[in-house]
């Protein structure tokens, strides 16, 4: 199974009880069964529809030469969202906390290599692939079950076994849209943080993606060539908050107005980078604010055919402060993706 499953001491140990209240701890589902496929049936039985699952790894963004940290945001944001408020907004009781995948011993494998050596670089690249293989079929039962996942930490090397777990359960290719100032589309080198996306659609697991705030200056001109090539439409940062061309609203409407178009079932992906000042295994200074962010997560969910929630790259011990600090600002951002999300489920387009 490769998952380390949540229990009550999991919930006992983030949730903090009060008087006259409740947590959203204390009402998520937990895992029942011995198997995956009966853990998730047993969920579907109970009401749950979505599922949160974590991949506490930070190997892909190593794997591309970048820093490490994103293993710590899925416990950051246990630690924010078990203790949000349980009420008429949103109570909790259709959301399965899984748990995460175990990856622990990949970690221990990575922990010394140095991505300035080549051959420690291959070894990084082989250890994301290995996590390619763990995370795929989790991914596959989650959608087969019928439920959708919110996955939370890890590299944006994961929106490649999420793409394709997805994939396979659906027998057909998924859209993306993907709220990154990187588009994730360099050379099939090896996997790494930074080819996720251009490796789905080798693999047929993707054939309509569209990046929101890519950032002009830190995409190379190899990877934006190849997708003018392939058809693959971005809308820059730079157009939307700097230059000001065109408004997020607009862009929002025209997406969504082509998804319905071609009525694709879809990913929403987001790297923690797009957010200004946020602590990230490349934090932009200059970056989208987190109020349009949970906007865009919130009017992305209402489109009918969405499928998963990918959150990524927040990392903690990044934040100038330290990682109390870091911990509290990636969890608490997370928390709030999370819950646009969940809105925006729950007021579908019609």
């Amino acid at each position: 199974m490769n998952l380390n499953l949540a229990t009550a001491a999991t919930l006992a140990d983030y949730t903090t009880a009060r008087p006259g209240e409740q947590r959203l701890g204390e009402h998520l589902l937990l895992p029942q069964g011995d198997s995956l496929a009966g853990i998730l049936s047993q969920a579907r039985t109970d009401g749950a529809r979505y599922v949160l699952l974590g991949v506490p790894e930070d190997i892909g963004p190593r794997a591309n030469c970048g820093r490490g940290g994103s293993d710590a945001g899925w416990d950051a944001f246990l630690a924010q969202f078990l203790n949000l408020q349980s009420n008429d907004y949103i109570e909790g009781s259709d959301i399965l906390l899984l748990g995460a995948l175990m990856v622990a011993d990949l970690q221990d494998s990575a922990q010394d290599l140095d991505p300035q050596h080549p051959a420690e670089l291959e070894q990084l690249r082989a250890l994301t692939a290995e996590l390619d293989s763990r995370l795929t079929p989790v991914i596959r039962a989650i959608v087969s079950a019928g439920l959708e996942p919110i996955v939370i930490g890890g590299g944006h090397n994961n929106a490649f076994p999420l793409l394709c777990g997805a994939s396979l359960a659906l027998d057909k290719p998924l859209a993306a849209v993907n709220l990154d100032p990187h588009a994730d589309f360099r050379a099939a080198e090896g996997r790494h943080s930074g080819n996720g996306f251009a490796y789905a659609w080798r693999h047929g697991a993707l054939n309509w993606y569209r990046v929101i705030g890519l950032h002009e200056q830190k995409n190379n001109a190899a990877a934006l060539s190849q997708m003018r090539q392939l058809g693959i439409h971005h809308i820059s940062f730079q157009q939307i908050w700097t230059r000001r061309h065109i408004a997020l609203s607009q862009v929002l409407d025209e997406t969504l107005a082509e998804l319905e178009i071609q009525s694709r079932p879809l990913g929403i992906e987001l790297d923690m980078d797009a957010i200004e000042s946020m602590p990230s295994s490349a934090e932009c200074r200059v970056g989208v604010p987190m109020n349009d962010a949970c906007h865009v997560i919130y009017r992305l969910a209402q489109y009918r055919d969405s499928r998963y929630l990918h959150l990524c790259e927040g990392a903690p011990r990044c934040h100038p402060s330290g990682e109390i600090a870091g911990r509290r600002s990636v969890g608490q951002a997370l928390s709030e993706l999370v819950l646009s999300y969940l809105a925006g489920r729950a007021n579908p387009l019609p």
